[in-house]
């Protein structure tokens, strides 16, 4: 181990290697939140069964950890600022790790879901750091290559997370997927300890004098957890409630906004910076971000949940299927991040998203008796498209903004994906519901028919219609350096 965690020491020590043994080290840490994220998804039908729980109940174990990581991404600049890269970042680890440990052991949903929330803190601080990480230590001409390099690691949690989750519930049940983030938090941990400078942003000391915006984000956890909870109560107790708590959503959103507006003209340092949305690239690249995002974890969460209830695959052949498509994901990001160097992002963030649209829309000729290998190749295109988009759209978002930006604009990409994520798990979930009352089917009942892969596919086909509609913001991320 170094002697000092200062910024400085370790580039002496380690040489011009030293920023990607920092690379290496965050992005062990990722795959840690990210693993977290998304592998439970694979275990729900069997915690369903566990705690007799319904579909919308259920939901609230992917939707409560994306509300909570959502929020706790705002406060990623503030963190660093006053407490360093390094005390903030095993901070998060050993966060994420406890909520791991506790879900796994826990013997109520309600502790379930409190682990989820720990663990979606957790996760939402980390994410964005790499990205302010590859912004600063990369010269430009590298930040391509260095995405596509993290961005493989990344997908490789995602990846090969549902095909081992898939493999343990189905051997030891649900609780062991909790435990899949622990070897992952204990290597970070260790590799944090030894490479991440103890610095602020930029390489300068913390200022512990910098106040966090609790109004602020007082106001964005309020909206968030009023749109969630509106959406969920749109398909279980009725129109009323739900209608109040979107329209208290959106009467929290106009407030948050003329907040951090003035509080930005008073000097003071907002939660989310709007002068970040004056850049067209970064406005551009936020709404894909956002849409991108609802598509994206929409269809996280309902892939597995098509694969075992519609089509009758058990857990550990549904990880199966999905390791093609995380395997090539990897390989496209790495590629298409040395592309990001040489061509111009919006093209790249665009082509990704028409794939990924395509792959949805050809989800709709799956029949029942369709041969498996279909079902891997849409997949597998919809992952190379994911491959495109990745490495490109912060490149193509952050590099025109000025250096004292970076960090909030990589926290407000990163919340906005996230929050349209959330939104899309809860999306998915209703649209899938009132598609079935429709065609007459449940979920609740054992077999599957042609009624219930109708309703799967009409899903699928709004998350096509999303990424369409993300195309025409993803060609307008221009003035880009390329």
């Amino acid at each position: 181990m170094t002697h000092s965690s200062k910024l400085a020491d370790l580039q002496a020590h380690y040489g011009p290697r030293y920023r990607w043994l920092l690379l290496l080290a965050v992005m062990v840490g990722t795959m840690a939140s990210i693993m977290s994220s998304t592998i439970v998804n694979v275990a729900i039908p069997d915690m369903t069964r566990t705690f007799t729980l319904g579909q919308e109940r259920a939901q609230w174990v992917s939707s409560g950890f994306m509300a909570a990581m959502t929020v706790s991404m705002l406060t990623t600049p503030w963190l660093l600022s006053r407490y360093g890269y390094q005390r903030t970042y095993l901070g998060c680890m050993l966060l994420l790790m406890t909520g791991g440990m506790v879900g796994g052991l826990a013997g109520s949903f309600d502790l379930v879901l409190a682990a989820r929330v720990a663990e979606g803190l957790a996760a939402g601080v980390v994410q964005p750091i790499p990205a302010i990480i590859i912004m600063r230590a990369f010269a430009p001409s590298e930040q391509g290559r260095a995405s596509g390099i993290f961005g493989m690691g990344v997908v490789l949690a995602p990846a090969l997370g549902p095909s081992v989750g898939g493999v343990l519930v189905d051997l030891f049940g649900w609780r062991s997927i909790f435990f899949m983030v622990v070897p992952l938090c204990l290597a970070s941990i260790w590799l944090a300890l030894r490479y991440v400078p103890d610095s602020a942003p930029g390489g300068g000391a913390t200022n512990r004098e910098v106040a966090l915006d609790w109004r602020g984000l007082l106001l964005a956890a309020v909206g968030t957890l009023c749109l969630l909870t509106g959406m969920v109560e749109l398909h279980s107790s009725g129109g009323l409630h739900a209608a109040l708590l979107l329209t208290s959503a959106a009467i929290v959103v106009v407030v948050f906004l003329a907040w951090q507006r003035r509080l930005t003209m008073r000097g003071g340092e907002p939660l989310m910076n709007l002068t970040l949305f004056t850049s067209r690239p970064f406005a551009m690249g936020s709404m894909v971000a956002f849409i991108y995002g609802t598509a994206l974890f929409g269809s996280t969460y309902l892939l597995p949940v098509y694969m075992q209830l519609a089509l009758g695959l058990s857990a550990s052949f549904v990880g199966f299927v999905l390791l093609p498509a995380g395997a090539v994901l990897a390989v496209t990001i790495a590629v298409v991040g040395r592309l990001a160097d040489r061509h111009p992002t919006y093209r790249l963030v665009t082509f990704g998203l028409a794939l990924l649209a395509t792959s949805f829309a050809l989800m709709m000729t799956v029949t029942l008796d369709s041969m498996i290998w279909w079902l891997m190749l849409w997949a597998t295109l919809g992952r190379i498209g994911l491959g495109f988009i990745l490495p490109s759209l912060n490149l193509g978002s952050l590099r025109p903004l000025p250096q004292v930006l970076l960090s909030q604009g990589a926290s407000a990409v990163n919340f906005l994906r996230m929050l349209g994520g959330a939104i899309g798990v809860s999306l998915c979930g209703i649209v899938l519901e009132w598609r079935l009352a429709v065609h007459g089917d449940t979920l609740a009942q054992a077999a599957s028919s042609p009624a219930r892969l109708a309703a799967f596919n009409e899903t699928f086909l709004m998350l096509a219609a999303f990424c369409v509609l993300a195309m025409f913001a993803a060609w307008r991320i221009r003035s880009d350096p390329n």
